[in-house]
């Protein structure tokens, strides 16, 4: 039996929801044991693999190199789960939508807020362009699995990998995950 290929992506977040998963302490060596970790920002890893069993995917869609990882990832993994708020709602990253234009949150970032120097990144490779909307990740690709939480908590990480990593669909109900 092939061992499962796990990925995890860490879009616009605050890598809570990572944390989160390495909460899941000495059960990271039993879930080692059962599959191959082939891409997340644990590792030094810069190209998105094909043929990815189950990604977690945490924070909402920000900027165009978002948008254009998150295709990606959808075209090459079978079961993608949304990890977190960011990712289900667009939660705190999504805050900026209100505030206007992408071109008004950044004078107000960079300019009005500078201490010093103030001056919008212009340099390519800087800052990615951001997009006009904050958005969850299903609003741009087909979600699988939503995981909610803020981030959320490692024991319901674990019982929907679990349920997974033996074929099974996870079991959520509302807010809370039915162990068994």
């Amino acid at each position: 039996m092939a061992r499962v290929r796990l990925a995890t992506v860490w879009l616009g977040g605050c890598s809570g929801c990572h944390m989160s998963f390495l909460d899941l302490d000495e059960w990271l060596f039993d879930l080692a044991a059962q599959v191959d970790l082939v891409y997340s920002p644990l590792m030094d890893s810069k190209d998105y693999p094909e043929k990815v069993d189950v990604v977690l995917v945490e924070g909402a869609i920000a900027n165009t190199d978002h948008l254009e990882l998150i295709h990606i990832v959808r075209a090459r993994s079978r079961i993608l789960i949304s990890f977190g708020d960011c990712a289900v709602t667009g939660n705190v990253t999504a805050l900026r939508n209100p505030l206007g234009q992408v071109e008004s949150v950044l004078q107000r970032c960079y300019i009005e807020a500078a201490h010093v120097n103030g001056q919008i990144p212009t340099a390519p490779g800087i800052v990615p362009p951001l997009l006009d909307q904050v958005t969850p990740l299903h609003s741009q690709v087909a979600v699988d699995v939503y995981l909610p939480g803020c981030p959320p908590p490692a024991n319901y990480i674990r019982a929907v990998i679990e349920a997974l990593l033996v074929g099974e669909p996870p079991h959520l109900t509302g807010q809370q995950i039915k162990f068994g």
